[in-house]
């Protein structure tokens, strides 16, 4: 559906974009993450054919956007962070009006404005002038704009930003709803987004992709080591020694170890305990527990030896045989959010120069 091969974008005493490479196929939903001035809206701009690349070449469905342009342009619907709005314009005429941009056909029009309309939640609202709506419907006539002319590609620049809570939920799930007839570019600040509706995350540092993979990949990509937390019932010592004794184990971390002084306490502290109650019958002394007393449960973080061997179904069984029962047991990633720093925290200052996406404002 969209191919960008090789696509740089060059300003004189600024960062730009360099050497972008990466496509997308029917149906995808594609995170695009980076950094204030790392490149991501150069990028959408040269997609959506607001900006010529220095180099490189953009195809969008086999229409290539500098031979093509306005073939190319009319499978793209096309929503920057900033909705372009006529706040005087009601609703319906606002859409009636782009409909006429889009050569969306006169005796089709009436229809594909009422099903914008419907498919964003305006009804009602028709009438209303844009000035009037709060944010999260102004977000939505912005979708409206987009998919009007029922696009293929989808480009959608930070949709959710300087939303509140429910109305970041409300435009979320339509997103999500509209990836299941449209491909979908989607960047955005707010890393859940990406969890919760893109199937693939690309990430962009310093004008460059350092990451294109699935969600469920990223800690394969980044060398991550198979860690797995625990809770298994039974008493402490025996549970290590169970653990540690599986070939496929590397570390056994306790996360909550027992309190001091109470079930490990040694046998000459017991004897002074005792000698003390005998001596002072009187004395209000609460009870010691035993040495062997049990541990109700005990949370651990298991390592796998291999780095990449999913050990769980080993853990499961060998704890079963050992009758010690598991009360939880889940297996520990890096966040997105980690990820995310970890690959764009060694950007570099620059207070020199602004580049230039920093400098335009999305119109």
């Amino acid at each position: 559906m969209l191919e960008v091969k090789q696509v740089s974008k060059l300003y004189e005493n600024s960062r730009g974009v360099h050497n972008i490479d990466f496509s997308m196929q029917r149906g995808e939903i594609v995170g695009f993450l980076g950094p204030n001035g790392a490149g991501k809206t150069t990028t959408m701009r040269m997609i959506t054919g607001y900006l010529n690349p220095t180099h490189g070449q953009i195809w969008v469905d086999g229409h290539s956007m500098a031979d093509n342009p306005k073939k190319a342009r009319r499978k793209i619907g096309y929503l920057p962070e900033t909705p372009p709005l006529y706040p005087e314009m009601t609703v319906q005429s606002y859409l009636r009006f782009i409909a006429n941009l889009r050569d969306v056909p006169a005796r089709e029009q009436k229809l594909a404005v009422a099903e914008a309309i419907s498919k964003l939640g305006l009804q009602g609202r028709e009438k209303q002038i844009i000035r009037s709506l709060s944010k999260g419907y102004k977000q939505r006539v912005g979708l409206a704009q987009a998919i009007l002319h029922k696009p293929d590609l989808l480009v959608l620049d930070e949709p959710t930003s300087g939303l509140d809570p429910k109305q970041i939920i409300e435009i979320r799930q339509l997103i999500h709803e509209l990836g299941e007839n449209h491909t979908v570019l989607l960047s955005t600040h707010i890393l859940p987004e990406i969890n919760a509706i893109c199937n693939r995350v690309l990430i962009i540092n310093q004008g460059r992709v350092v990451l294109d993979e699935r969600p469920e990949h990223l800690g394969r990509t980044m060398g991550e080591t198979f860690e797995v937390s625990l809770e298994v019932k039974g008493p402490r010592e025996r549970i290590l020694t169970e653990l540690r004794s599986l070939s496929s184990v590397g570390e056994v971390k306790e996360v909550d170890a027992p309190a001091a002084g109470i079930a490990t306490l040694d046998a000459p502290a017991l004897q002074a305990a005792s000698e003390l109650n005998s001596a002072d019958e009187a004395a209000e002394i609460p009870a010691v527990a035993p040495v062997d007393a049990p541990i109700e449960s005990v949370k651990l973080l298991v390592t796998s030896a291999d780095r990449a061997e999913d050990i769980r179904e080993a853990l499961f069984f060998h704890l079963a045989n050992a009758k010690l029962p598991i009360l939880e047991m889940k297996r520990e990633s890096l966040s997105l959010e980690d990820i995310f720093l970890k690959l764009t925290t060694d950007e570099p200052a620059d207070t020199s120069s602004t580049s230039q996406e920093e400098v335009d404002t999305d119109a």
